[in-house]
């Protein structure tokens, strides 16, 4: 079962995210606080207390950390992030903030996919309610569910291992839950341990997805460098978007060239409260 902060967290998401989706909807009018607490349904006071409990952050601060001129400043050394989270191994220049995770690569062949069976439940999490898949050896998939529809996150993970069984067992998947969400659990000693199944191409992007540290963003193009392909850009794009681990594997930290947010599997109003939280949790620090 997750702590309570947790529980609290994921109860605060919803009025988080439809706070993030008015202004999104109305930044250039520059929403007050009062008037993005009306329209969540809470007085501005309260408003205020639901946000800095759930962000770490005062709204303020955490428009801040998601506009794309902070967007900006996180990519000016990006490049110089990947070369020094390689020099340095997978695990990144400084995680102090960020998840501990140990990975295990494995290509559609590692697995005759009629074998694989994968263990799957929902969970709460800071971000909505979460579907987290099991497989024998780690964690093989995390994503969200949307407007309750738990069905449709589960076809969406199945469908990225067709061949595999899947059997519900939220026991055996909530261990992955709290060691993925709870930053208290976030150590180097008890590492999370992930399994990744894609193809050769696809692992090569997952594991310079994992040297992006929590505070810190790269581009589609810096990324296709590291890994040797300075021209497969759109491929780099297609195989982010192709993660089944997210959050964990930080596809959300893969912005556009310019600095701007661009789509996200999971939504894009849930990719920026990721990032906002994110500079909470690094600012908390």
């Amino acid at each position: 079962m997750l702590d309570t902060p947790t529980l609290a967290a994921s109860a605060d998401y919803a009025t988080v995210k439809r706070a993030i989706e008015f202004i999104s909807r109305r930044y250039r009018d520059q929403p007050s606080i009062e008037a993005i607490a009306g329209h969540v349904g809470l007085s501005a006071s309260h408003f205020q207390h639901v946000f800095k409990r759930w962000a770490g952050l005062t709204p303020k601060a955490f428009l801040q950390a998601i506009t794309i001129e902070r967007a900006r400043e996180l990519l000016r050394d990006s490049a110089s992030v990947l070369d020094a989270a390689y020099d340095v191994g997978l695990s990144g220049p400084s995680r102090l903030h960020d998840l501990f995770v140990a990975h295990e690569a494995l290509t559609p062949g590692d697995y005759r996919r009629d074998d694989l069976l994968l263990r799957y439940g929902f969970h709460p999490s800071p971000f909505g309610e979460a579907i987290v898949v099991a497989a024998p050896r780690g964690m093989a998939g995390l994503g969200f569910v949307d407007e309750g529809n738990r069905e449709h996150a589960l076809a969406d993970m199945a469908r990225r291992w067709p061949r595999a069984g899947l059997v519900e067992d939220k026991r055996a998947t909530a261990p992955y839950a709290r060691r993925a969400f709870d930053p208290t659990l976030w150590r180097p000693d008890a590492p999370l341990r992930v399994v990744m199944i894609g193809t050769d191409f696809e692992l090569r992007v997952w594991e310079t997805l994992l040297s992006v540290p929590m505070g810190r963003a790269t581009t589609y193009s810096d990324i296709a460098r590291k890994i040797g392909r300075p021209k497969a850009a759109r491929a780099v794009g297609a195989a982010v978007g192709r993660n089944p681990i997210s959050f964990v594997v930080p596809c959300h930290r893969v912005l556009g060239r310019s600095g701007a947010l661009t789509g996200y599997h999971w939504g894009l109003a849930r990719k920026q409260a990721i990032i906002g939280w994110e500079a909470g949790r690094a600012a908390a620090g």
